[in-house]
């Protein structure tokens, strides 16, 4: 039987806990998990960071820079390595989409897609005040770039699956990753506006069966991501569970992630996901 954690992250990753990826693994090992996949955030182009309204400080936590990159992947595969007896262990890239910088991930993943066996696609970013802005960074965040620049949750949703959709076709090469991360990313924050309404209804959610329907043709993966579960504002997987049977009654595969930045977080919700199909 497979058990497999699609979606980690490492010591490398500049938002993440500082915990070895050998720890990790080890414990991922000791929960039974038979795959486990490295997918760190690859570096962004210069261009795109200075299209990014944050600051500077803040797109520094958003990924890797450019001179960790081979370290990574020196890392990554020298642990594929040691583990190997013992579990399988697949190196990859947790790849932003990035509307407009096609050709800059295009060049990214031609050069470091022999080195890859695994990957997920997400979206990060999307437009807000004064630019490109996080859709994850904090809640206070959130509502001074996008909700600020949409005025409701259902105006965000349908800006941010059009970006969903966007990435499932757009042309980034041969090792393009063909599992979509967390695909309702952009409910992270929704329980902290409890005056409005804030879930996937009406229109968004036709948006997303289609785009199911969209990914069951393309032969796509979706990352049914735990860490949703654990923040304060959010409380439930991404997608949330009837979109997950949606997916599921189409014959989309779904592959757990645990997304985890640090050793708690290892295998975090993995039962309960599990069961509830």
């Amino acid at each position: 039987m497979i058990k497999r954690d699609g979606h980690t992250h490492t010591e490398f990753c500049p938002h993440g806990s500082g915990d070895k990826v050998e720890a990790m693994i080890e414990k991922a090992i000791g929960l039974g998990f038979t795959d486990y996949s490295i997918t760190e955030h690859p570096p962004m182009p210069t261009a795109f960071e200075q299209e990014i309204a944050n600051s500077k400080e803040e797109i520094a936590t958003a990924a890797l820079q450019w001179d960790q990159l081979d370290a990574y992947f020196k890392k990554a595969h020298e642990v594929k390595q040691k583990y190997s007896d013992q579990i399988r262990i697949h190196v990859g890239l947790e790849v932003d989409f990035l509307p407009g910088f096609e050709a800059d991930t295009r060049a990214l993943l031609r050069e470091y897609g022999s080195q890859m066996d695994d990957g997920v696609l997400s979206l990060h970013f999307i437009p807000g005040v004064g630019g490109w802005r996080f859709i994850d960074f904090s809640a206070p965040d959130f509502e001074a770039g996008i909700w600020k620049h949409y005025g409701n949750f259902a105006a965000i949703q349908k800006a941010y699956y059009e970006l969903i959709r966007e990435s499932l076709f757009a042309d980034l090469g041969v090792a393009k990753p063909t599992r979509l991360g967390h695909i309702s990313l952009c409910q992270k924050f929704q329980h902290y506006f409890p005056e409005h309404e804030t879930a996937i209804k009406g229109e968004a959610r036709q948006q997303v069966s289609h785009l199911l329907q969209d990914i069951k043709v393309r032969k796509y993966q979706l990352d049914w991501n735990t860490a949703g579960l654990y923040k304060e504002y959010c409380k439930e997987a991404y997608p949330p569970l009837d979109i997950a049977k949606e997916a599921h009654s189409l014959g989309i595969e779904l592959v757990y992630g645990s997304d985890a930045h640090s050793l708690a977080d290892v295998g975090r919700g993995y039962d309960d996901i599990e069961k509830s199909l």
